[in-house]
């Protein structure tokens, strides 16, 4: 294919053709393909050529000479810009289609044939988000909270954040205003200097009790008693942290966490269980959603009651305790060591008594268990964006649970494990749930049975 005759900063009229699995609105010009920024399928557009590489190149709509019927006008394209949430601009009916079609493209690719329903969507599918984690810079010498304009590190100072609890958005902004008070300052990413990087809020939607968590690129904070002591007028907010991140690095969180006042964790409920949250543990966040995709992957076990269930990257145990009243036992395995206890801890409040936890890879452990010819009934799968290792899927085929749930949150990695995994077993329909309504993020459940 030759590259057209387009450059960088170039203005071009493009018929806009599909949306890419990133909701970037799809052109070709003489079969060479665009990405363009704030574009729609159906969509005639003015653009503006960003980048032009081998094969494909990026744009962004300038004017909209034809829009979609599906376009959505009322919410401000910030939410576009800073990549916050990418498909505000498009019609939440036609998001739910989009997610549904591209579960189906990735499994076509992998030649599978298998039938996908329509994607289980929200009621209200904006302020659902129950943790934030905003970006505090130095801005006009002055600490302000925002996000990043894409694909850049430009501050855009923000306060409703669209996607999020808007008791978050409101703690955010109190949090911010406080840290003025005493004149903190914000994070000089070119320099280096500064202090507090992030603003990270929790709140727990069944609870309402909240969490804040001060990143610091240092421990030393003047006045940080007064600041905590401030934060905690805040009623609703039962534990402050300090969390030291001194590195060069865009992880958000540092290995150093400083519990500042209020309790070391907060708790919220989920599918009538109670469960411990910690600064780090790993906690869906999408509450309403979640019991949606926990309900549907209990449905999608057909438990009877007499089975052994591993729940394999199980986390905090948020799905290993809401399976254990329907099944004999269940064996969580999670690599990360505070998860595991978190699990156990939440297993005792709970009272559950039939649920025990595993510091391990999940691939390792069930390697182990193919060795020992450990036999489970059902094997509960929901792995992190790359899918489930080569060496697990081997292990599973040994082990052969009668049945497997998978929960994904890449279809992609999804399609291409239920393809090695299907000489063994037979896959079910496909179940997309949207659990972040407004970006391109699909999760989806499935079921396998034994052939």
């Amino acid at each position: 294919m030759e590259k057209p005759n387009i450059k960088k900063n170039d203005q071009i009229e493009l018929n806009i053709e599909d949306l890419s699995y990133e909701g970037k609105g799809v052109a070709k010009v003489d079969d060479f393909t665009l990405f363009v920024d704030n574009a729609l399928p159906g969509e005639v557009v003015k653009a503006t050529i960003l980048k032009v590489a081998k094969s494909y190149g990026f744009a962004k709509a300038t004017e909209i000479i034809k829009k979609s019927p599906h376009r959505v006008e009322t919410i401000d394209n910030v939410y576009t810009r800073t990549g916050i949430a990418p498909l505000s601009h498009l019609e939440y009916s036609e998001q739910l289609k989009f997610k549904q079609k591209q579960v189906e493209i990735d499994f076509k690719k992998a030649k599978l044939d298998i039938k996908v329903n329509p994607t289980l969507g929200m009621e209200n599918p904006l302020h659902y988000r129950n943790k934030a984690q905003v970006p505090v810079r130095q801005v006009d010498g002055k600490l302000t909270t925002g996000f990043y304009r894409r694909h850049s590190h430009e501050l855009v100072p923000m306060e409703n954040y669209l996607i999020q609890d808007p008791e978050i958005d409101a703690e955010i902004v109190s949090v911010r205003d406080i840290l003025r008070k005493y004149n903190v300052r914000g994070f000089d990413e070119v320099n280096f200097k500064g202090q507090i990087r992030t603003i990270m809020v929790r709140r727990a939607y069944y609870t309402g009790e909240m969490m804040v968590v001060l990143v610091s690129r240092v421990r030393d904070i003047s006045h940080y008693k007064e600041i905590s002591a401030e934060i905690m007028k805040n009623k609703d907010v039962k534990s402050v942290y300090l969390n030291i991140n001194s590195k060069k690095t865009n992880v958000i969180m540092g290995n150093e966490m400083i519990l500042l006042a209020g309790s070391p964790y907060i708790d919220d409920k989920l599918l009538g269980h109670t469960y411990r949250i910690s600064p780090r543990s790993f906690y869906q966040v999408n509450p309403v959603q979640t019991q949606n995709l926990y309900q549907l992957a209990i449905d999608k076990a057909e438990l009877n009651g007499s089975e052994k269930v591993v729940d394999a990257y199980s986390g905090i145990g948020t799905i290993s305790l809401s399976l254990a009243e329907n099944v004999k036992h269940v064996t969580g395995i999670e690599v990360i060591e505070d998860a595991v206890k978190d699990a156990q801890q939440n297993a005792d409040i709970n009272k559950i008594e039939n649920a025990d936890f595993i510091v391990g890879k999940t691939e390792a452990v069930l390697n182990d268990w193919a060795k020992d010819n450990r036999k489970m009934d059902v094997l509960m799968v929901d792995p992190p964006r790359k899918g489930l290792a080569n060496s697990l899927i081997d292990s599973i085929k040994n082990l052969k649970p009668r049945k497997m749930v998978y929960i994904s949150c890449n279809p992609a990695t999804l399609a291409r494990d239920l393809a090695l995994l299907s000489d063994t077993y037979n896959i079910g329909e496909a179940n997309p749930v949207d659990m972040f309504p407004m970006t391109n993020h699909i999760e989806c459940v499935i079921s396998l049975n034994l052939k």
